[in-house]
């Protein structure tokens, strides 16, 4: 998977033309001077001239030095020569160096920034400065000579780092008219990098406005497809990230850039057929290059599929979910990314979905929690008709990483949903609004009853549900998303409703597991019901029903047996009685669980026992100022 947003980081680099496979929904981190890149293959540009293969990454004077570099003789030594040879290759290669253009100048450089590099034990300021000055005097005026040479590049580099905003401005201004240079070669692209981390607003703006019209280049570039991942995520403005995109439309968009930033590609494309073909072409032209080339998890080439998404018709559709269905894990870890993956998913016949969900399979353990990811997986429940498959394709990962998901708060969402549905206290309006908009989108292509859809899905997961539960229950119940997840799965009635026998009863299992989860000593510091989460989990179960916030009441579950009487009784009779009533009182942590029992026993029949005892610690009720929870239990005693 490409990089992402992660400042001051290093990039891996792609170990072939399908780099992310391995790593889809991880986020991949930046590149630094301190990391190579692995070349990836490049392509002929079909629209745009590009530099020859010749000469995309390096100048002249990189071959050159690598040529010395490598220079070694293959004759056979002779007796004794070994030694002898080897100085003298040594001898004549510091003298064509020192022949060079500015040779003997940068070799003083290099002298100095060997001192100035030295990072155990760190510099003093004031040398660092000292010696960053004296680098400064000797290549201001020689520049153009060291950003495109293997170690004069990182001198520049840690000048840079080290120097001034004023001195920054000028080495920018110094390398005006090379940039798109710097961007394809493959030592440069690391100085142009460093000029965009440390540089300041108008400085990126420099940069940027003199690659602009060579984007779609650059993305075909295998340097420069880099540079223009890292401008996109980590320094362009909103404003510079839609102008970069508005450039893969096409020339026109690139030239008369001013006369088109308030368009919508929806808007040009509506207004003309011919423009329409244009630019879904120009799309699909650098798509199709940038994926060849092993860029398919590069936010900004999502971000140039979501712009042809738009616009596709069924049969482009098709077309982009045959180029991407090998790949699909790499778009789900950025948000245009999984728009795009939304979108394919949704427009998808049923032949091409279950191309897609293959591909995700042993991703899945990275796709549900993901950010991003677990749109994906929703809206797939939301979608596909094949509710087997899905089980087929993501089951498994749920079974074996249960309790990393009901703890995570995207892991949980999908979850959450086969329980509930886009519950509004899960899923806020924005994000329901895109689910609904996608499932809006599968209307011609999922022909399934939707709820017919999620019954199966119920069926079919709510045995992993529980047994996760009911075996993972000391890992879920200590954290605070886990326990709410938790709640929710026991109290949903919904989902009880549709539980077979077999389910029903471990359902029964897990309420005996949790009322064992609180025995012991709640003096102790350790116990679980200090946790604030946990008495509101607690409360849950006692209450025997939801509460309404507009009705101001507790609504009866209809279909869940063993919560309310039955559960509070329960937890009574096996967690406390008349020996530590009052202790569960005074204990601030604890007494809003004794409001919730007295509340839920109080005129029962199976609460007699229990509201005789209370009525017999009452007078020794220690009604601290904190304790809240024993203020409100002497209130409705009263």
């Amino acid at each position: 998977m490409a990089p992402t947003t992660k400042k001051n980081n290093k990039r891996s680099s792609p170990q072939s033309s399908k780099p992310a496979a391995k790593k889809a929904k991880i986020p991949v981190e930046s590149s630094s001077e301190d990391d190579e890149l692995d070349n990836v293959s490049s392509s002929d540009d079909d629209l745009d001239e590009i530099v020859s293969d010749d000469s995309d990454s390096q100048s002249m004077s990189e071959q050159e030095e690598d040529d010395d570099n490598d220079e070694e003789s293959t004759e056979p030594k002779k007796e004794g020569e070994g030694s002898d040879n080897h100085t003298e290759q040594r001898k004549l290669l510091k003298e064509r160096k020192l022949q060079r253009r500015s040779g003997s100048e940068i070799q003083q450089i290099k002298n100095v920034w060997e001192r100035l590099r030295v990072k155990s034990p760190p510099l003093p300021k004031e040398i660092r400065e000292k010696l960053c000055n004296e680098i400064w005097e000797l290549s201001k005026e020689h520049f153009s000579d060291l950003i495109l040479k293997h170690d004069a590049s990182r001198i520049v580099q840690t000048l840079i780092k080290y120097s001034s905003k004023e001195r920054r401005e000028e080495i920018i201004n110094a390398l005006k008219g090379k940039y798109y240079v710097l961007a394809t070669s493959s030592y440069g692209k690391y100085l142009l990098v460093k000029l965009l981390h440390y540089g300041t607003k108008n400085s990126r703006q420099v940069i940027i406005n003199e690659l602009h019209g060579n984007l779609r280049k650059l993305m075909r570039h295998r340097e420069g497809a880099y540079v223009v991942e890292d401008l996109y995520v980590l320094y362009a403005t909103s404003e510079q990230r839609n102008q970069m995109i508005r450039e893969f439309w096409g020339s026109e968009y690139a030239v008369f850039r001013d006369d088109h930033k308030d368009l919508k590609i929806e808007d040009i494309c509506n207004s003309s057929v011919e423009k329409r073909s244009i630019i879904s072409k120009n799309l699909l032209g650098t798509i199709s290059a940038s994926v060849e080339k092993g860029s398919t998890g590069f936010q900004i080439l999502h971000a140039a599929m979501r712009e042809f998404v738009k616009i596709a018709d069924d049969s482009q559709i098709s077309e982009m979910i045959e180029l991407l269905h090998e790949q699909f894990a790499e778009l789900v870890h950025t948000p245009e990314g999984a728009d795009v993956a939304c979108t394919l998913i949704s427009k998808a016949s049923a032949k091409e979905r279950k191309l897609i969900l293959r591909s995700l399979k042993e991703h899945a353990d990275k796709l549900i929690p993901n950010e991003h990811g677990h749109m994906v997986f929703i809206n797939i429940l939301m979608v596909v008709d094949d509710t087997v498959l899905v089980f087929k394709t993501f089951g498994a990962a749920i079974k074996d990483a249960f309790a990393d998901f009901a703890t995570d708060k995207y892991g949980r969402r999908p979850l959450i949903y086969l329980l509930m549905g886009l519950n509004g206290k899960y899923f806020s309006p924005i994000i329901k609004k895109e689910l609904e908009r996608y499932f809006e989108m599968a209307s011609k292509t999922s022909k399934k009853d939707p709820v017919v859809r999620k019954q199966e899905l119920v069926a079919k997961f709510s045995n992993i549900l529980l047994n996760g539960v009911g075996t993972k229950y000391a890992t879920i119940l200590p954290d605070n998303i886990g326990s709410q997840f938790f709640s929710e799965l026991l109290t949903c009635d919904e989902f009880y409703a549709q539980l077979d026998e077999k389910n029903v009863a471990k359902y029964e299992e897990i309420l005996n597991s949790v009322t064992v989860y609180f025995k012991g000593d709640v003096t102790e510091k350790k116990h679980p019901v200090h946790d604030a989460f946990s008495t509101r989990f607690l409360k849950s179960l006692i209450s025997g029903g939801k509460w309404d916030s507009k009705e101001r009441k507790v609504i009866p579950f209809e279909h869940i047996k063993g919560l309310g009487v039955p559960f509070a009784t329960k937890f009574y009779d096996e967690i406390i009685d008349s020996t530590n009533l009052l202790v569960w009182i005074n204990e601030k942590d604890c007494s809003f669980t004794i409001v919730a029992l007295y509340e839920t026993l109080n005129n029962t029949e199976e609460g007699k026992q229990f509201i005789k005892d209370l009525k017999s610690v009452k007078k020794n009720i220690n009604v601290d100022s904190s304790n809240k929870g024993a203020q409100l239990l002497l209130k409705l005693m009263k």
